[in-house]
């Protein structure tokens, strides 16, 4: 048996559910012997639990519905009711990626410094995220 971790954020995170427990390709019924379980591939369907279930959907969802798609995106991708569409708090961040703002570092360098000292400063730009990380590099 092969167990893998992975790391789910708000967001896009919520896609990882969608491969694996909202798919429901190995539903399990409580009569099935546990193993069963364990022997099929896929993921039992996730299923809304909780006291917080009665303040979503405008009371349209209850305890042990099984969790939609468009729910899941809903509430998981965008922070917003699974059935209402209304925002449930602040908007998650939207952040740019490492290449975009190693490239927006590079296209702000001076246009008059000289060939060899752009390509130094871009070695640095380039470098900066795995040296900030790194045992050696900064903290």
């Amino acid at each position: 048996m092969t167990v893998s971790m992975r790391v789910m954020s708000a967001g896009d995170g919520y896609k990882y559910l969608l491969r694996t427990v909202a798919a429901g390709d190995g539903d399990r019924l409580l009569s099935t012997p546990l193993t069963r379980y364990y022997a099929e591939a896929g993921t039992p369907p996730g299923y809304w639990l909780g006291e917080g279930v009665r303040s979503l959907g405008a009371g349209r969802i209850t305890v042990g519905d099984q969790v939609s798609e468009a729910q899941l995106q809903l509430l998981v991708g965008m922070g917003r009711d699974p059935v209402t569409g209304e925002p449930l708090g602040r908007a998650y961040p939207a952040y740019t990626s490492v290449a975009d703002r190693t490239s927006g570092r590079v296209a702000a360098l001076d246009p008059g410094i000289g060939l060899s000292a752009r390509a130094d400063a871009t070695a640095a730009i380039e470098a900066w995220p795995a040296e900030e990380f790194s045992d050696s590099g900064p903290s």
